[in-house]
């Protein structure tokens, strides 16, 4: 199972939000008792997943000599600036408001499937964002072998 999809929802009066069935049904079978959340790195949104979320960060970290600067930082940035959050029967789960601050969330929200996590965006933000991506992508998509004729027989074009 995997996190694949974009389903918007919006926040209620007490800054709750519900996480899509189909995100719930992962959070289940991955056993993880809630939604791991983080700021994510790079973009303006909050990284979430569970278990296989946070394998893919001991994964990360595990790269780094122990007590070395760059795993502090790491760990610092990737479990220090996050928290589990609850929820309720419902299905809901409270945003905190330094993680609405950080995406800039005011009162909707896109779930964003990204296979073993998901993020959490503000629809403006995810929208510029989809079109970088999709721009990034097609320039990307140029150096895929076959854009360059290789055929995927071992040999490199250009070669002899």
């Amino acid at each position: 199972m995997r996190f694949l999809s974009t389903i918007s929802s919006r926040l209620d009066g007490k800054g709750r939000v519900s996480i899509p069935a189909p995100f719930r049904a992962v959070l289940e079978a991955d056993r993880y008792p809630g939604l791991f959340v983080h700021p994510a790195l790079e973009v303006p949104a909050l990284e979430a997943g569970g278990n296989r979320l946070l394998a893919e960060i001991d994964q990360l970290i595990g790269r780094y000599p122990p007590y070395s600067e760059a795993r502090d930082l790491v760990a610092t940035a990737l479990l220090g600036a996050s928290e589990t959050l609850k929820m309720d029967p419902e299905g809901r789960v409270m945003l905190p408001e330094r993680f609405r601050l950080h995406a800039g969330i005011t009162s909707e929200v896109v779930f964003v499937g990204l296979g073993d996590k998901f993020r959490i965006w503000e629809p403006g933000r995810f929208s510029g964002h989809l079109v970088e991506a999709k721009a990034s992508l097609a320039k990307l998509r140029a150096n895929f072998p076959e854009a360059t004729g290789n055929s995927g027989s071992g040999s490199v074009k250009g070669e002899t």
